[in-house]
């Protein structure tokens, strides 16, 4: 995080904690009750930014991820993965072209490991991999207002989702509906920011967590690397994943989990009510599997009426029968409900 951008957080009362922006007012029922009622501002500093740039840049990309970045123009964004050559995602990440190259956004707590190992792969490919986490300020814009408040203070807005718009100030990207991500220079964010904060309410990255949990997009951390295939994760239904591309590494596994019908578990999203956070990587069981488990958390977050809301990656059985319990079988029990997209819960074929 620049110095620039920490000192103007903080000056408006930011609270940070590993990196973090945990409240501009105290706690996070403030903070949802601020996404109830209007339009919010996130920091996602916890995010790292990573840029590729050199003439093979897109081609070794390419190469090495689930989605098809030759496809990746100007003007578009795409949800991508890094995989084992087990074929299990090891990093996800936000993916977009831009002017200096193409820029990776991904878990500040993933960025050191994933861009070393990165580039032990290049070899002799006319690539560069840089962190430009500290040169572009990432932030998050999200509610009814967050398009129009975002037209008057740039000019301009995406029109779709999971495009982009080139602005004076840096980069607007649309995620979804009333979700956007905003990157610039420290300089020209602190404006810009400052401009959307007199209709908007800065909160903690607590909310943006809650809002991709529902919206049904994983992010994999350091505790559940290496976990799932993409389809387990849904990545293939967020268009993370390209089945007509060539190959990269884990590709026919992937290739295989989609088309001969072997996909067992699925990611749904869940509510449990308890007073203790659940933590990324935690098991879940079921009466139909005993002992053994039937599922894991992938991402939890506060949810604005208490108790927390998780993605988690579960047993199809185990979902059928609508029977998750949390840390044992006679657990708390795990409901589930319903993300913006269709789970097809029996094997694919």
């Amino acid at each position: 995080m620049s110095e620039r951008w920490r000192s103007e957080l903080a000056r408006q009362g930011a609270q940070f904690s590993d990196g973090r922006v945990v409240s501009f007012a105290g706690n996070a029922d403030s903070d949802f009750a601020a996404l109830r009622d209007g339009t919010v501002l996130c920091d996602l500093s916890h995010l790292g930014l990573m840029l590729a740039s050199g003439e093979e840049a897109a081609a070794f990309l390419h190469g090495q991820f689930c989605n098809d970045i030759l496809a990746l123009s100007e003007g578009n964004a795409q949800w991508n993965g890094w995989c084992s050559p087990k074929g299990r995602l090891l990093v996800t990440l936000l993916a977009w072209s831009g002017k200096q190259g193409l820029f990776l956004m991904l878990p500040r707590s993933l960025q050191p490991a994933i861009q070393k190992r990165l580039q032990m792969f290049v070899l002799r490919a006319k690539v560069k991999l840089a962190d430009e986490s500290d040169t572009w300020v990432r932030f998050g814009v999200a509610g009814p207002n967050a398009e129009s408040l975002l037209r008057d203070a740039a000019g301009t807005v995406p029109e779709s989702a999971m495009s982009s718009v080139h602005i004076e100030a840096g980069r607007i990207i649309k995620l979804a509906v009333n979700r956007y991500v905003v990157i610039a220079s420290p300089d020209n964010a602190v404006l810009l920011w400052n401009q959307l904060a007199v209709k908007a309410v800065p909160v903690g990255a607590l909310v943006w967590d809650w809002l991709s949990i529902h919206e049904g997009i994983i992010t994999v951390l350091p505790e559940t690397q290496d976990a799932f295939v993409p389809q387990m994760a849904n990545f293939e239904l967020i268009g993370g994943v390209s089945f007509k591309k060539g190959c990269y590494p884990g590709q026919e596994i992937v290739a295989r989990t989609q088309y001969r019908g072997i996909l067992k578990r699925r990611m749904v999203l869940t509510h449990i009510d308890i007073t203790t956070s659940p933590v990324p990587g935690e098991k879940l069981f079921s009466s139909a599997f005993g002992d053994q488990a039937a599922g894991e958390v992938a991402n939890v977050a506060p949810a604005p009426d208490g108790g927390f809301d998780m993605l988690v990656v579960a047993q199809t059985g185990a979902i059928d029968d609508n029977d998750l319990k949390y840390a044992a079988v006679d657990g708390a029990a795990v409901s589930i409900k319903s993300l913006p997209y269709t789970v097809p819960l029996a094997p694919t074929s």
